[in-house]
């Protein structure tokens, strides 16, 4: 991917060093990386955010604001903070640019850097978490060393494969401000779980799309693509993949317990954003065949 020497983002928060990494705490104890991910596993196997799951054991509800300590902007030094800056300012250039041509003003949003944990006003977020978008703060939240576990543990190696994830999370950012997700959370309390996994579904599919409209109007407009870029963005989204996540963990593929959305499906939205550049080819939920 070409992006050194193109615009980065000054709505960056660089919260790496202020001093909060390490577990979740229950009852007064800490729990260790391994606790949190056996948390998360049964979240996801259950289609439960796994907010929810971390702001409860953290003695806080998923939606009680946490104070946020003071963040600061990434050093200059720091390739990869550099670079996830960039790619938030090509996120920020084609928003701007396509809620504009729909009579609207695109808010941009925040990415915030931690390290372990961080306070956010969705509940504690935690690194084992991934990378996910809070809409009670407008902000992005990322721990780098993800992109190591992308790397290494899901077979996802690739520069363009990391600006996927940003732009699947600004996505989010996206639809909250089309007040896509507020619909989606009301609809969702009064379904089945089933049904509200479904619907989580078509809204993270939805996200692929928008991320792959991205894509598309980078390229167009500055052309930010290599040889093999699509291909390590596909594979990204091939191996996050609900089916291909819970095979990974030995268990058995329950498709009604979805919550994001096969392999297949979001290699086949993303690639949709990506060809047709249109939101309005997004719309997962008025689209039977996924």
């Amino acid at each position: 991917m070409r992006w050194e020497g193109n615009r980065q983002s000054d709505n960056v928060e660089d919260r790496r060093g202020d001093g909060r990494a390490g577990g979740a705490r229950m009852g007064g104890r800490s729990l260790g990386l391994g606790s949190i991910v056996i948390v998360l596993l049964a979240s996801w196997i259950f289609g439960i955010n796994p907010m929810t799951v971390l702001g409860l054991l953290d003695g806080a509800g998923a939606q009680a604001p946490i104070s946020a300590p003071s963040g600061q902007k990434p050093p200059a030094h720091d390739r990869m903070a550099a670079f996830v800056s960039t790619v938030l300012a090509d996120t920020e250039d084609v928003w701007t640019a396509q809620f504009r041509q729909i009579g609207k003003t695109y808010a941009k949003p925040t990415l915030v850097l931690f390290a372990g944990q961080t306070p956010t006003a969705c509940g504690r977020g935690e690194a084992a978490m991934g990378p996910f978008y809070c809409p009670g703060d407008q902000q992005v939240y990322i721990d780098l060393s993800f992109y190591d576990t992308l790397q290494k543990r899901r077979g996802a190696p690739g520069d363009f494969a990391q600006a996927y994830v940003i732009a699947h999370e600004v996505g989010h950012h996206v639809q909250h401000l089309l007040g896509v997700s507020d619909k989606v959370d009301r609809m969702r309390r009064q379904v089945s779980e089933v049904q509200g996994n479904a619907l989580s579904v078509k809204l993270e599919l939805q996200a692929d799309c928008l991320a792959g409209v991205w894509a598309h109007h980078a390229q167009a407009a500055r052309q930010v693509l290599e040889a093999g870029d699509i291909e390590e963005a596909m594979n990204a989204a091939s191996r996050i993949g609900d089916d291909a996540l819970q095979q990974q963990a030995g268990g058995t593929v329950r498709p009604d317990s979805f919550t994001h959305g096969s392999s297949a499906q979001r290699v086949r939205w993303f690639r949709k954003g990506l060809e047709q550049g249109q939101m309005a080819g997004c719309n997962t939920f008025d689209n039977k065949a996924l």
